[in-house]
């Protein structure tokens, strides 16, 4: 049932690195709440450079944050290279406080980082605090291997911090999928506040049918973003290129972060492959995945939630650095049998990857594989949201 609430507003913050993932887990979120509740509205602050490259729904707009580029190595850099680092976090701490300032939100929901990058949102959030917003820190179903994770949050107190700030943790996943928090000293505080809503699901836009969609059966090849998926897509050209028995049509997106020269190149090299269509991005990833015949991946979380929604056979080919969160969800998943999985170095043989790909079309959808299918995210996330707004103001919500 749709509700209807008066002037109510939800701040999201994304801090946008490296990739399209963060975004793109707001936007979902933020599009189903305005669908669920009249009267919302929803601010996204993203530090995407192509934040502005996706349609947004009525009652959904984003701030535009300096960008920073999150390197293979870990380290940061600004978009602007002429500009220092530190005077880009300066700018993106600023705006991030006077957005808070102005829009006056209801609730705040933080996507996985918990003090945003280098810590430029605890600011806000002690302000908010404050003034008594709702705070939420979003964590997706995996965050790192644990070891990582809790060296680096260790460094800077982030538990700590989590406990004296956020007043409700969601995990983007099932709790039988995987724990984020597994292996660190979680405190009784926020274990508490911690709730498993399951995974997000995806839906296909209502706008008009893209018009180079591929006619036929095609298997889609998606690296996310793109900034470190040049390895999977040469694997796939070379597999082509090696095994004439490959024939099944194959769509590759290459992806908007993919560096410019690693790009061209591809094109050049797809180009020149039987059965193989490259194109560079595409906003509208869903309806590719939906009318695909099955899907080649990395296994980051927004294309796995895809999969599932989707129930498309799947074969995910993960990273292993900067963070081995794509390796442990994969390995998760194919252990229930969602997905195949290959190694990055059984990937790089083209035998075994060609073999892998002309089995792939045959293979049993999610859904004859496994049970673990739960994508109960954005109706809990409705649930949870119109209880805290009712708790707020029971004046504000209203059944219509």
């Amino acid at each position: 049932m749709t509700r209807r609430l008066e002037d109510a507003r939800i701040l999201m913050y994304s801090h946008d690195t490296f990739g399209l993932g963060h975004l793109r887990r707001c936007r979902t979120i933020a599009h189903s709440l305005v669908e669920d509740f009249r009267g919302l509205n929803v601010l996204i602050i993203s530090g995407s450079p192509i934040a502005g490259a996706f349609d947004y729904r009525a009652r959904v707009d984003f701030v535009k944050i300096p960008s920073v580029i999150k390197l293979r190595n870990g380290e940061y850099t600004s978009m602007e290279q002429h500009i220092d680092l530190h005077e880009t976090l300066k700018m993106r701490q600023s705006i991030i406080r006077h957005t808070a300032e102005t829009f006056q939100p209801d609730i705040f929901i933080v996507d996985k980082e918990p003090m945003g990058l280098r810590g430029e949102v605890e600011e806000t959030l002690a302000y908010l605090k404050a003034r008594g917003t709702t705070l939420v820190l979003g964590l997706r179903d995996v965050m790192d291997a644990p070891h990582l994770l809790d060296a680096e949050w260790k460094r800077h107190d982030v538990m700590g911090k989590i406990a004296r700030y956020y007043d409700k943790v969601w995990v983007y996943g099932p709790p039988d999928f995987y724990d984020p928090l597994i292996g660190l000293d979680v405190p009784p505080v926020v274990r508490a506040r911690m709730n498993f809503v399951g995974f997000l699901q995806r839906s296909v836009s209502q706008a008009p049918a893209l018009e180079h969609r591929p006619q036929g059966d095609y298997i889609l090849v998606t690296t996310g973003g793109g900034g470190d998926g040049a390895a999977l897509i040469h694997d796939v050209l070379h597999a082509y290129k090696e095994d004439p028995d490959l024939t099944h049509k194959a769509l590759i997106v290459l992806g908007p972060y993919m560096p410019a020269a690693q790009r061209q190149k591809l094109v050049r090299k797809g180009s020149k492959i039987p059965h193989v269509e490259v194109i560079e991005f595409d906003n509208r990833m869903e309806e590719l995945i939906a009318g695909a015949t099955a899907v080649v991946a990395m296994g980051g979380y927004n294309t796995y939630c895809e999969i599932l929604s989707f129930d498309k056979p799947a074969l995910v080919v993960p990273r292993v650095n900067p963070r081995e969160e794509q390796m442990i969800r994969a390995r998760r998943a194919a252990q229930l049998g969602l997905v195949q999985m290959l190694s990055p170095e059984e990937s790089r043989l083209p035998k075994v990857l060609a073999e892998a790909l002309k089995a792939l079309p045959d293979r049993p959808p999610p859904s004859q594989t496994s049970k673990a299918l739960r994508l109960e995210g954005l109706p809990h996330i409705s649930q949870i949201v119109g209880d805290l707004l009712e708790t707020g103001d029971n004046r504000r919500l209203a059944a219509v």
